[in-house]
């Protein structure tokens, strides 16, 4: 045993000083970026009511049918609301983590890949944001209407206050990941990963894979999953518009 210690000590010293400040770098960023979320979390939740008075005002204005949620067991609101005020905080605080991150890999790039790597995470968060958008002021309001749209005098719909912000925030968040389509088809692109004619070849597979996709965001609901699979494609066909029209850069 003691003539085994000095032999390992001194790889354990090596690999230490090797790894041990990136180690102490990563940890402190990863608890920089809980820290943030953690505020951003807490912040929200003081102003819980008015997020969810925001999150609740579609469905209100969709159909007149429907006054108020309801919730059917005690501790269910009050999960929401924790639940709502994360969401909101992982939100919030998305630019500071990714910048938590930037600051940790940036010292190991080229100055090249620093810049395509910052317009990387910078195009990406604003897309995002923009499908978000999209998602709620134009797609939820629509499709609110076409599913409350069976309601009448004798059918009286009764949502759930925790199942109605689980639905809105499921689809603001798979707009805001669609928004990244045709980004991610151009960086691929671009980046050699696929040539040219690969997504106008394969349309037809991604077009049903992206159908059974609303399939399951809409629950199965043919209408729904036709106003969610539309945009969807749109979304694809314009990431091959722009692959056209900014084609790999060709070798030097």
């Amino acid at each position: 045993m003691n003539s085994i210690m000095p032999s390992g000590i001194p790889a354990l010293e090596r690999f230490l000083a090797v790894f041990g400040p990136h180690h102490r770098e990563l940890r402190r960023r990863l608890g920089v970026s809980i820290a943030v979320i953690v505020i951003a979390s807490i912040a929200a939740y003081l102003f819980i009511e008015p997020i969810a008075g925001l999150c609740v005002h579609p469905l209100f204005v969709a159909s007149p049918h429907i006054h108020s949620l309801v919730y059917t067991n005690l501790p269910e609101a009050f999960i929401t609301y924790l639940k709502l005020a994360l969401l909101i905080g992982l939100a919030a605080s998305y630019p500071l983590v990714l910048y938590q991150f930037w600051a940790f890999i940036s010292p190991g790039l080229h100055r090249r890949e620093k810049i395509l790597t910052l317009t990387v995470v910078v195009t990406g968060s604003l897309l995002f944001a923009a499908g978000a958008a999209f998602a709620f002021f134009i797609a939820l309001p629509r499709l609110l209407m076409y599913l409350l749209g069976y309601a009448h005098a004798n059918l009286e719909p009764l949502p759930k206050f925790a199942d109605y912000l689980t639905f809105v925030a499921r689809t603001v968040i798979t707009f805001g990941l669609a928004f990244q389509i045709p980004f991610l088809q151009v960086m691929a692109n671009r980046g050699g990963l696929v040539e040219a004619g690969y997504f106008r070849r394969h349309r037809l597979w991604f077009w049903l894979a992206l159908a059974f996709l609303a399939f399951l965001l809409s629950t199965g609901d043919l209408m729904a999953t036709l106003l969610l699979a539309l945009p969807l494609a749109l979304l694809y066909e314009t990431g091959i518009f722009l692959c056209r029209l900014w084609p790999k850069r060709s070798a030097p």
